[in-house]
């Protein structure tokens, strides 16, 4: 067994010093009004690279020989990993290879290039990318430098605990994102040393589920992942290191769903003004959705990466809006004649709705000569904006409509 103690993980902090940065606690009245607590954000996507994958790989690495400097390292990574990699093999002159799933997202591949490393793609998950650094470390001789399975990785990880308990000495609960269990079991470790009466929940999401699996048999299992937007998380299970440290350190792991992360991404974005990729949301998202009873308690939710890809940024902010009922799409049937849509669209504007995008069909879809159908993408204020907009309607004289044509339709049309 490898065990990692809290003199491991101030070990760790003398270690790398100031090549990583202490990142602050930030105060979230939007989520301490919707959960009646105190609750705090460990802005770890402020952290160099953008991730406290950093903490762990500057760690593994300032601890190497002088003979395996010469060799070089390698690691597997589908981005945050990678980049920490990058940055501590740069900072100690030591050549760095990075095996990286084809479905990685881009600006972590190029991040990861950026600074200094070689990248190489293989495979469409994590495993096969691990599979071929392993593949590659024996054919090169080179160092693996494991994503967070290796007590050297979860000590640095565990930094983040020590700063949480000493910038937060009466921290109640702490959430922390799960994937293979480095972050968890090394905030784990440090908020049990200094602060043990704490709960540490850790947070998965639906798709990748394998820690609370292995927790529930008492034993490290792997599942397959499914596609996530939080695929810095979605890793099949714990490690031989990580899941003795999470069976003995976690409260409890709760799992939230793909919409519940992109609405937490949304509100991050918009009430904090910070960009949190989808693994680094999951515990806001378990927040958000009441996942854990944190009334009156004070709770820091760990942010633990922002590196998302602006494309996908723009997808998720779209689809999180739609969720949170803040966009409301709408098929009006209006006869085809001049002023129509110009009265329909008066009528929205009256009720405070926005406009944001308008399609008139008049032909291929099933509609009698001389109608024509209106699609309209809203932006509401919230799902009782949208009632009132249907009220709007139906005042003017519109009624509900059925079947596969427009929802609303004039009265009379039949």
């Amino acid at each position: 067994m490898h065990d990692v103690t809290i003199d491991d993980v101030r070990a760790a902090r003398a270690r790398f010093g100031a090549a990583v940065r202490r990142t602050p606690l930030l105060p979230s009245t939007a989520l301490s009004g919707l959960c009646d607590a105190d609750v705090l954000l460990k802005a770890e996507n402020l952290q160099h690279t953008g991730s406290f994958k950093v903490r762990g790989a500057m760690n593994r690495i300032a601890a190497l020989t002088a003979e395996e400097r010469a060799r070089g390292v390698i690691a597997a990574s589908a981005g945050n990993h990678a980049q920490g990699v990058a940055v501590a093999g740069r900072a100690h002159g030591v050549r760095a290879t990075i095996v990286m799933p084809r479905t990685a997202p881009l600006a972590k591949v190029e991040a990861t290039r950026d600074y200094g490393a070689e990248v190489l793609l293989h495979g469409d998950s994590f495993e096969a990318a691990r599979d071929e650094a392993q593949r590659l470390a024996r054919e090169r001789g080179l160092v693996a430098i494991p994503a967070f399975d290796d007590p050297l990785i979860v000590a640095g990880q565990g930094t983040v605990g020590l700063e949480i308990v000493e910038d937060l000495p009466g921290v109640e609960v702490v959430l922390v994102p799960v994937g293979g269990g480095g972050l968890a079991g090394g905030i784990g470790v440090a908020v049990r040393a200094l602060r043990p009466d704490a709960l540490v929940i850790g947070v998965q999401v639906e798709a990748a589920r394998g820690v609370q699996r292995s927790l529930a048999e008492g034993r490290a299992v792997s599942l397959a992942c499914g596609p996530t937007i939080a695929e810095g998380i979605a890793v099949g299970g714990p490690g031989e290191v990580t899941f003795p440290l999470l069976e003995r350190c976690l409260d409890g792991v709760v799992v939230v769903d793909e919409d519940e992360v992109a609405q937490a991404m949304v509100l991050l974005l918009e009430r904090s003004k910070l960009v949190v990729e989808g693994a680094g949301a999951v515990g806001v998202a378990a927040l958000m959705a009441k996942k854990v009873d944190v009334t009156g308690k004070r709770v820091v939710a760990v942010l633990s990466g922002g590196n998302v890809d602006i494309n996908m940024l723009a997808r998720v902010v779209e689809h999180g809006l739609m969720q949170a009922g803040r966009y409301y799409s709408l098929t009006v049937g209006v006869d085809d004649k001049p002023g129509q849509l110009a009265m329909l669209t008066a009528l929205l504007s009256e009720t405070g709705a926005n406009v944001l995008s308008v399609a008139h069909h008049r032909f291929g879809i099933a509609l009698p000569v001389g109608r024509v159908q209106v699609v309209l993408l809203l932006e509401v204020r919230n799902t009782a904006h949208a009632d009132e907009v249907r009220r709007a309607l139906e005042a003017a004289g519109f009624v509900r409509a059925s079947g596969d044509g427009p929802e609303y339709v004039p009265a009379g049309w039949g």
